[in-house]
């Protein structure tokens, strides 16, 4: 058992906290109201090189006290004696996929609102399509769009660099459902971003499948792609191994099969990481890893995979479960569930046409989006930041949990890993 010296320790209260098995450092974190960053500030041994969190360990948690994490206030505002008045900056029209797919987001948008009259929410909204080429700066000459109290949008990060700065100047708060080249939201304290761009979650991600995973043999498969852009991310996962001194193999997509066998442990579970995220490599790997288990009954094999093989679950639903997949990812559409049917009857009968068959569904995240932020909005007023445990809501597909940039906006941290179980389940890990 290990008991770690918090730093300024006399500056602030802690309890202890004896580890659990499966536990994780940003679970613990975040369960306790912490970033990651304070746990391990509260605890330096875990960023000595080879750390690993054991069950049994003692660590140190700081007691979050009102003074260091103020819980938002209740603030009576008008916003919650009028009606919230939302802008929709995205491209609505029927002229390419990208605007069928914004008009469907919409479509999810105006449901939530739908619902939240039934809670007493009262919302104005104004919808101007803003398509590639528009002119941005026309929209937001008109009256109304400074007049907003939040607006969503836009899709083409392109747009930030007029968008952020007017609401700023407004005192608007811009939701991004999109944008994920979005710099403006390290300065800017009125922006919400959603979606990261994938290389951005490389460090965070490979973390934590280097905790999740500390009793798998890793096997990183070399694709061959000239194109991808998951070598970051095999090269972040090399480095957290190399951190713990936890072994590894190497092998290539290419290889014989005897080869490529080789690289399996026969004395621990295995989990296959490869460098690329192109289905033709991936179906490739599933053949490989048939002939690995057929010769060897004994190897066992899991899949951690990336957000864009979402798209071929439905095809390749049966290797999915046979090799143990686990998928990190910011959002889960399971159309199985009763609130997913349920918004895609009322979807069917508002619009007389089903989703898309896209993923994620729009429909669905506009529905998450929109109620989400107006009912915080309703609740707390301009004072509504999006932090965990503002209010319960269940997410239909999209979790949302924002944390505060220092001297800037926010990002959407929420997390978890798609779990498709060998027995046929699939499971969501929060982490």
């Amino acid at each position: 058992m290990l008991l770690f010296a918090a730093s300024g320790a006399t500056a602030q209260s802690v309890k202890t906290h004896k580890v659990k098995k499966g536990e994780t450092i940003y679970g613990i974190a975040h369960a306790n109201g912490l970033t990651e960053a304070e746990l391990r500030k509260a605890n330096p041994g875990m960023d000595d090189p080879g750390y690993m969190l054991k069950k049994g360990d003692k660590i140190l948690i700081p007691v979050v006290t009102p003074r260091q994490q103020p819980a938002a206030p209740v603030v009576a505002d008008d916003l919650q004696q009028r009606p919230i008045r939302v802008g929709v900056m995205l491209p609505l029209h029927d002229q390419n996929v990208e605007g069928r797919r914004m008009v469907e987001y919409y479509r999810g948008m105006l449901m939530a609102c739908d619902s939240l009259k039934h809670e007493g929410i009262s919302v104005d909204i104004y919808a101007w399509n803003t398509p590639d080429n528009g002119d941005l700066s026309a929209v937001l000459s008109k009256p109304e769009a400074s007049q907003c109290d939040v607006i969503f949008g836009p899709l083409y990060s392109k747009h930030m660099a007029t968008l952020a700065p007017f609401c700023q100047q407004h005192s608007i708060k811009l939701v991004m459902p999109f944008a994920v080249n979005a710099p403006q939201v390290v300065s800017n304290g009125y922006l919400f971003q959603i979606h990261q761009a994938p290389e951005g979650l490389f460090e965070s991600t490979s973390r934590r499948f280097a905790e999740w995973f500390r009793e798998y043999h890793p096997v990183i498969v070399d694709c061959g792609d000239p194109n991808s852009t998951k070598g970051g991310f095999t090269s972040a996962v090399r480095q957290q191994l190399d951190q713990r001194n936890k072994q590894y193999s190497l092998t290539s997509i290419k290889s014989a099969n005897n080869v490529f066998a080789s690289a399996f442990s026969p004395q621990h579970p295995n989990v296959v990481v490869l460098n690329s995220a192109r289905a033709d490599d991936l179906k490739v790997v599933f053949i490989k890893l048939k002939d690995v288990v057929a010769a060897n009954p004994n190897v066992k094999v899991s899949i951690f995979g990336y957000q864009e093989w979402m798209e071929m679950a439905a095809s390749q639903e049966a290797n999915f479960h046979k090799y143990d997949m686990y998928i990190p990812a910011s959002f889960y559409t399971n159309l199985t569930q009763p609130a997913s049917q349920k918004l895609a009857m009322r979807y069917r009968a508002n619009f007389k046409q089903d989703m898309l068959t896209v993923t994620p569904r729009l429909a669905l995240s506009g529905f998450d989006h929109a109620l989400f932020f107006l009912r915080g909005l309703h609740k707390y007023g301009r004072a509504f930041d999006g932090a965990a445990g503002r209010f319960g809501y269940q997410p239909v597909q999209t979790p949302l949990k924002f944390e505060h940039l220092q001297g800037g906006g926010y990002q959407n941290r929420a997390f978890m890993f798609v779990h498709y179980k060998p027995n046929g389940q699939i499971e969501t890990i929060s982490y």
